[in-house]
């Protein structure tokens, strides 16, 4: 299948490459041109321009920061057009960023006018499921086009879910990285916590593991260095999840419970701490790092 892949950072560059592997042919553009020549050395093909990279696509995958990068992309900024209005045929269009519900609904309402098919596809798995291929990935959109785009998303993930409508898949990436961000918060305090009063990080982990506080991040992910050998934390916490990509989206997360009336205590907890923690410099560490947060800038 031809496909056109737009965005080649932490995430997206290695979605490229699992569909390169995967037999499709796939065309990149990106704005970092060193992203474009790693995926042109594996194989695919670059382009000078997103427009130029559609050319003759039956699918258009986008990977990128934000809502803003999302409805220029395809509606268009300072009289340049939008790939919506430049698109060669009709391909299915799946975007895989975490962006606002309602810029998901405004880009796949301007697609329908179009007659094209458009789906919101974020995902979660980090950057270690985006290079194993083993991502979720959670759909709003039509039923035809989720089933049409299945099977390209297959060759990028292990679990795939249809949320609903345009939207929808949004709404529910953003309550799990609320989610997440409250559960690796809680993480770092309850390590911080053993380890001030004598306990080894890494066996007060494995007993939380199988105990009633066991969760994602103390099984794959732990924020304390040394323990988890391929976790960011023992890396300085390079590479990963950033803290100003989790601070997004727990910001995306408020915005979406303050237009709901709903209530999230723990939510708006977690993202005053990544707020915090991105302001004291950290925001392009991985999340992990709100772990140094709790241990008061101490240094190893």
């Amino acid at each position: 299948m031809h496909i056109a892949f737009i965005g080649l950072g932490n995430m997206g560059a290695p979605m490229a490459s699992n569909l390169l592997e995967a037999g499709h042919d796939v065309v990149v553009f990106d704005l970092v041109e060193a992203a474009i020549q790693t995926l042109k050395t594996a194989g695919a093909g670059s382009a000078d321009s997103a427009i130029e990279a559609t050319r003759g696509a039956e699918v258009v995958i986008s990977m990128l920061p934000a809502g803003a990068h999302v409805r220029s992309l395809y509606l268009g900024q300072d009289d340049q057009p939008g790939l919506l209005d430049a698109l060669d045929g009709k391909p299915l269009i799946i975007d895989a960023s975490t962006i606002a519900p309602d810029d998901a609904r405004v880009v796949g309402e301007a697609a329908r006018e179009r007659g094209l098919s458009y789906l919101d596809a974020p995902v979660s798995g980090g950057v270690g499921g985006a290079k194993a291929g083993t991502l979720t990935f959670i759909v709003g959109g039509s039923s035809e086009g989720f089933a049409q785009a299945k099977p390209v998303l297959a060759d990028m993930g292990k679990n795939i879910f249809h949320a609903g409508d345009i939207g929808a898949g949004q709404v529910a990436k953003l309550c799990n990285n609320m989610l997440l961000g409250v559960l690796m918060s809680g993480t770092a305090e309850a390590l911080a916590l053993g380890v001030k009063n004598g306990l080894d990080p890494a066996v007060l982990s494995e007993i939380m593991k199988q105990s009633s506080g066991g969760n994602w991040a103390l099984n794959v992910y732990n924020p304390w260095p040394g323990v988890m050998e391929n976790a960011p934390a023992s890396n300085d916490y390079q590479g990963g999840f950033l803290v100003d990509l989790m601070a997004k989206d727990l910001g995306l997360a408020w915005e979406l419970a303050l237009g709901s009336k709903s209530a999230v205590p723990m939510g708006s907890q977690a993202r005053n701490l990544f707020a915090l923690h991105a302001a004291q410099g950290n925001g392009r560490l991985d999340f992990s790092s709100i772990q140094w947060l709790y241990r008061a800038g101490e240094k190893e």
